[in-house]
C-alpha cells in the first residue's frame, strides 16, 4: 500500500506545537539552552501562550519543562523536532534551489506545508533535489532555461 502524500494520524502534534518543538531546538543549537522567553521571541508569541504549549509538550512527554528553568527537549522531543527540521530543510530547499523561489517566500511556504506532508513526499522531493543537481549537465543553464519558461510559459527554442 503506497502512503499518502498529506499525513493524517490522528495523534500527531499540531502545527502549532510542531512549532515550538522546531523553535526549541534552533535555539538549543544557537545557544546550547532554550527558557520560555527564547521561545517567546523567536515565534513571536506572547509568553502565556508559550507556557500553555510547554505545559502540553511536558505532559506528551516532548520537553523537560519547570518554569523559569531552562527547558529541554526529550529523547522522543528531539526526535521529532530534528524530523520536523529535517522536513522544513528539504522543502525550502526544492523550492529555491529546484523551482527557483525567493528564499523569504520558500521559507514561508515551506513553515506551512512542513506540517502536513507525509515522510515519503519529502523524500521524494529531496531525491528529485538531488538528481537535478547530480545529473543537470549545466545547472545554470536549465535554471536559466525554467526562469525564461516561468516568464514567457513557452519551450525553449533548440
Amino acid at each position: 500500500m503506497e502512503s499518502n502524500i498529506l499525513s493524517g494520524e490522528t495523534e500527531r502534534l499540531s502545527a502549532s506545537l510542531e512549532d515550538y518543538l522546531e523553535a526549541m531546538l534552533f535555539v538549543i543549537l544557537e545557544k546550547k539552552g532554550v527558557r520560555a522567553k527564547d521561545i517567546a521571541d523567536r515565534l513571536s508569541v506572547s509568553r502565556p501562550s508559550v507556557t500553555s504549549a510547554l505545559q502540553v509538550l511536558a505532559a506528551k512527554r516532548l520537553i523537560n519543562y519547570a518554569p523559569y528553568d531552562v527547558i529541554t527537549l526529550t529523547d522522543e522531543g528531539e526526535k521529532q523536532a530534528e524530523k520536523i527540521l529535517s522536513k522544513h530543510t528539504v522543502l525550502q530547499e526544492f523550492f529555491t534551489e529546484v523551482l527557483l523561489i525567493e528564499p523569504e517566500k520558500a521559507e514561508a511556504v515551506a513553515c506551512k506545508i512542513e506540517h502536513i506532508a507525509d515522510d515519503a513526499l519529502v523524500e521524494r522531493l529531496r531525491l528529485f533535489s538531488r538528481f537535478m543537481k547530480e545529473n543537470a549537465e549545466s545547472p545554470e543553464e536549465w535554471k536559466k532555461e525554467f526562469m525564461r519558461y516561468c516568464r514567457e510559459h513557452k519551450m525553449p527554442k533548440k
